[in-house]
């Protein structure tokens, strides 16, 4: 391999010759390896970096324009938009696992952008930290990067994943109008419920958790930018941090501000705890739905059995024809993980120190892991699995009047003890409900048959 020398505070460093990085991304790849190749900073990170370097430097050229000047920002632009655009994503190589503020992310980001922006201007034109990394701090970038990373994830992935299965359960709701099942509590008979309203606590559930994520996309849209090293704003012109955040908006198309008080910024993620939250709490309502598809399409003859669900591939090496849940149950790993980063990320946010947060990393990596795999998880479900749920309206029909618990219905005639004498006698002796009721006495098989009509319960 060809090397070139490059050189930072501390001195040179080799470094690949095809390669965009400097010293300290070298540095850091010699210093921290432990997760190499897999658990790499997160793709979104270096996107919202691509995104906050490039309007850095538009609010620079604007405030600052005898340092920041038209040439610098022309070809920063044009790097940072490669870097957004994921075509120099091979040129960020740094794991998770570094220093707690990022510093190391960041300065990757600004040699790469300052490295290619000279490439593109023909000479040597930009400094790393001088000109990419001006009026900022790794302390504020870093911070900025989780929240725009955490709102396009959000935003553009997670709520139109599940909008898109609500609408898939939508569909299923007025397809199966008047379709009467056994409801279930604690996995036991329950009073009759229609398929469609089963359905509905399905889709409100998911209807709510979007409401939550919503709730939790303002805060996340206060930008610590402009804070610099400590808060204070130091060696940032006076403006910029609400200037960039402008930028930010105009770049995303989302309406970004600067945090009021840099302080908390740079210290608290509770902006991201509480966002997670409502990610759990998604992910949470998902495992219960999948939980309720797998058991509802059990069997196929000794089971539950009142759904069918597509048959995506062999479900056993050794017993044939057998297929399994296979959606839910990826769907339902991934809920899992999303409850497991959760963890993860309260306890990350817990270790503010002072002036900073120092385990951003390890708080953006589990949080975009579990905003990107929940989103894909609903996809693939919904693509897979919920749009081609069908109801085996036999087996509910059957399942239903089979449900001891039917006799709820005539508690008004014969009362609750009664009614309660009636279940036991039907189950001990294997008879109907019907039978029960009309041998102990408490109904003639005429006013039995008035008054029960399991149809009309739910």
């Amino acid at each position: 391999m060809e090397y070139r020398i490059e050189h930072d505070s501390m001195g040179e460093m080799k470094v690949p010759a095809d390669r965009l990085w400097a010293a300290q991304t070298q540095r850091s790849r010699e210093n921290f390896k432990i997760g190499v190749g897999i658990e790499t900073m997160p793709a979104e990170i270096v996107h919202a970096f691509g995104i906050l370097k490039k309007a850095a430097a538009q609010a620079n050229n604007a405030l600052k324009p005898e340092k920041m000047t038209d040439e610098k920002l022309a070809v920063i632009e044009k790097a940072c938009d490669e870097v957004i655009s994921g075509e120099l994503l091979s040129h960020f190589p740094l794991v998770v696992w570094q220093t707690g503020s990022g510093t190391q992310s960041n300065m990757n980001s600004n040699e790469v952008i300052a490295n290619r922006g000279n490439q593109l201007a023909g000479k040597k034109l930009l400094h790393p930290n001088d000109d990419i990394n001006m009026s900022q701090s790794s302390n504020d970038t870093f911070p900025t990067a989780m929240h725009i990373s955490a709102v396009i994830a959000i935003e553009d992935k997670l709520i139109p994943a599940t909008e898109a299965l609500i609408a898939t359960f939508k569909r299923l709701e007025a397809e199966n109008e008047g379709v009467v099942k056994s409801g279930r509590t604690h996995l036991q008979d329950a009073t009759p419920i229609t398929f469609p309203q089963e359905i509905s606590g399905w889709r409100s559930s998911l209807e709510r958790d979007i409401e939550l994520l919503k709730l939790s996309l303002k805060p996340l849209k206060e930008l610590a930018l402009g804070g610099t090293a400590v808060g204070t704003g130091l060696n940032a012109p006076k403006g910029f941090a609400e200037l960039v955040a402008s930028k930010v908006s105009a770049l995303t198309g989302k309406d970004f501000v600067t945090a009021q008080n840099k302080f908390h910024a740079l210290t608290s993620k509770d902006e991201i705890v509480f966002a997670h939250g409502a990610i759990k709490a998604l992910a949470c309502d998902l495992m219960k739905i999948a939980n309720d598809v797998r058991w509802l399409a059990s069997g196929p003859r000794d089971g539950l059995g009142e759904i069918f669900i597509p048959e995506n591939e062999p479900g056993s090496s050794i017993m044939p024809g057998k297929v399994n849940p296979t959606q839910c149950e990826a769907l339902t790993m991934v809920a899992v993980q999303v409850m497991g980063n959760d963890v993860a990320v309260g306890m990350a946010a817990s270790q503010g120190n002072f002036e900073l947060n120092v385990f951003m990393p390890v708080c953006a990596y589990n949080f975009l892991q579990s905003a990107r795999l929940l989103a894909e998880a609903i996809v693939s479900f919904n693509d897979n699995c919920a749009s081609g749920i069908k109801a085996n309206r036999e087996k509910m029909h059957h399942n239903l009047h089979n449900s001891l618990m039917l006799v709820t219905a005539l508690n008004p005639y014969i009362g609750y003890e009664n009614a309660a004498k009636t279940v036991k006698k039907a189950f001990k002796d294997n008879i109907s409900i019907r039978q029960a009721c009309v041998e102990l006495g408490f109904l003639t098989e005429e006013k039995f048959d008035e008054v029960f009509h399991p149809e009309q319960m739910v």
